[in-house]
């Protein structure tokens, strides 16, 4: 895993040069700079470095005071953890198409699986016979079980076959994949509605999670993404993907601390196996060095 090298690297470069905590102000300009780059957000940046100015005051390490001043703009470490103290759990995949929601979906089960849960599938993207078909795939390789119609069918009715099936075989956990939307597409938004009402009134009692996958190399609109779909449709997670290269990690503090929605996971590579809980501590050791 890369994602933090880039970014890591230029913050050595001035952290290592700071004497006893006396930074120069064309290195004060730098560190602003190289947060702005890092898609942190220009208010959030003014934030952290008049905290980090105050930080200085007391104590003479630049990245420690850095790292505690980072560390203190992100949500509770309780807030990012999936709501699976019932037993089972049922989890909307939301986003727009090209951020990896799919595949995010595959990976959750791999996920589930390695801690000896059951898991269901269920693929409402009906709009797309592609990801029905790369759906079905991956349950094929994961040894778990699909719910399925023909391409162009209504999602709901799918969703519908899933929470019978969730019911009737008792699974731990349901997965529902859904089509790509924007908040501008009325009838998408509608859609995704009824698949929440049935959801709410087949299964009450199972706690649900409505997970936005949002692609992490798009920087800040990544942020405009979770802050409409937050707005339509409510939100309690954001699932950043393709973190294996970029050097635009800083979206992740803006979204928890402008939007308060917590990111839970991050996606690093392709394989089923890159799927990671988010730690805001391993974060920022990373991003520093």
């Amino acid at each position: 895993m890369i994602w933090w090298g880039k970014i890591g690297k230029w913050f050595n470069q001035i952290v290592n040069i700071a004497s006893g905590g006396r930074l120069s102000d064309e290195e004060w300009d730098e560190i602003e700079a190289l947060l702005i780059q890092a898609d942190f957000g220009v208010e959030l940046v003014s934030e952290i470095m008049d905290a980090l100015r105050d930080a200085l005051k007391v104590q003479a390490d630049v990245k420690s005071a850095l790292k505690e001043v980072m560390l203190s703009e992100f949500m509770p470490d309780d807030s990012r953890k999936l709501n699976t103290a019932a037993g089972r759990l049922k989890v909307l995949f939301l986003g727009v198409n090209g951020t990896g929601k799919t595949t995010t979906v595959a990976k959750m089960a791999n996920y589930f699986k390695g801690v000896g849960r059951s898991v269901l599938l269920v693929a409402a993207d009906t709009f797309r016979a592609a990801a029905i078909e790369q759906l079905v795939e991956w349950s094929n390789r994961l040894s778990v079980p699909v719910i399925r119609q023909m391409p162009g069918s209504d999602a709901g009715a799918v969703v519908y076959d899933g929470v019978a099936s969730f019911k009737a075989r008792n699974y731990d956990v349901m997965l529902i994949d859904t089509a790509g939307r924007m908040h501008t597409k009325h009838n998408l938004m509608e859609e995704v509605g009824k698949i929440n009402k049935i959801l709410t009134n087949q299964l009450p009692d199972v706690p649900q999670e409505n997970l936005l996958v949002v692609d992490s190399t798009i920087g800040q609109n990544s942020y405009n993404q979770a802050r409409l779909f937050r707005d339509k449709i409510g939100l309690t997670g954001i699932v950043l993907t393709k973190m294996d290269g970029t050097s635009k990690g800083g979206v992740i503090l803006r979204i928890e601390k402008e939007l308060g929605v917590p990111v839970k996971f991050i996606g690093t590579g392709e394989k089923l196996e890159d799927l990671e809980e988010f730690s805001p501590s391993r974060f920022v050791d990373r991003i520093l060095g």
